[in-house]
This record gives C-alpha cells, sequence and structure tokens, in this order.
C-alpha cells in the first residue's frame, strides 16, 4: 500500500497512507510481543517495572504506548531524508513515480523491521534485569 501511495504524485498522500499504515502495524508487532499498553498495564508490578525499565534502556518510543500522531511524526524524522528524496522524485515521470514507490516501501518496511528489532531487544533486556 505505501509503495502504491508513493507512486501517486499527488502531494501528501503517501504521508496519510504511510501514518495509517504505521498505526496499525505498531500497535499488531506491539500485541504479538506482549507488550501493547494494555498488556503491560495488566502484568504483576515487578514483571511491569522490569518491562518499562528495558524499554527506557533500549529507547524504544513505540513499544507499550498508544501510538499518537506525534510518536508517528518522531519515528519518520528516521527516515526523513528518503522520504524528502521521495517526495522530490514523484514528480519524474514513470522512472521517479517507481523510484517514489520504491521508496516509500522502504521507508516503511525499515521502521516495521526496526520495530520488531526493539520489541526482541526490549523482551532480551528484561530478562537480564534484576527480579
Amino acid at each position: 500500500m505505501s509503495g502504491v501511495a508513493g507512486a501517486i504524485p499527488l502531494p501528501g498522500l503517501d504521508w496519510v497512507v504511510d501514518a495509517a499504515l504505521l498505526s496499525n502495524l505498531i500497535p499488531k508487532i506491539n500485541f504479538a510481543f506482549g507488550l501493547a499498553e494494555h498488556q503491560i498495564a495488566a502484568l504483576d508490578p515487578s514483571k511491569r517495572e522490569r518491562i518499562q525499565q528495558a524499554v527506557a534502556i533500549v529507547g524504544a518510543m513505540l513499544i507499550g504506548r498508544f501510538i499518537t500522531k506525534d510518536l508517528l511524526l518522531r519515528t519518520a524524522k528516521t527516515i526523513g531524508v528518503r522520504l524528502t528524496a521521495q517526495q522530490a522524485v514523484k514528480f519524474v515521470p514513470l522512472a521517479g513515480q517507481a523510484l517514489s514507490a520504491l521508496i516509500s516501501y522502504s521507508a516503511i518496511r525499515y521502521l516495521g523491521e526496526q520495530h520488531l528489532r526493539d520489541c526482541v531487544r526490549v523482551l532480551l533486556q528484561e530478562k537480564h534485569l534484576p527480579k
């Protein structure tokens, strides 16, 4: 979906689609790892504290939180150069649109994979914290 939206030469459309994709993807990843906001809140206090410490150590800002527009924008800053280039090439007929689609797809894939890695690191870090 991100790649398709990236290929359409309408300014901002890809940002809207990417934000919608991330606001759906990130909570699903959190839930799969048992790191959704409501899952962490339901843990016993000592386990919840260790998870929160591990999140702080790893520096993962999208784990255990309600996903807001502000959080998504801060996350998108990590791929800002790619997205700026993507906006610029979008208006070059065919080749630019294909490159824009590739950049958009790659950026969303990168953010998803980075979040998966963060979730794994949090769980590994939590196991090493004192009980």
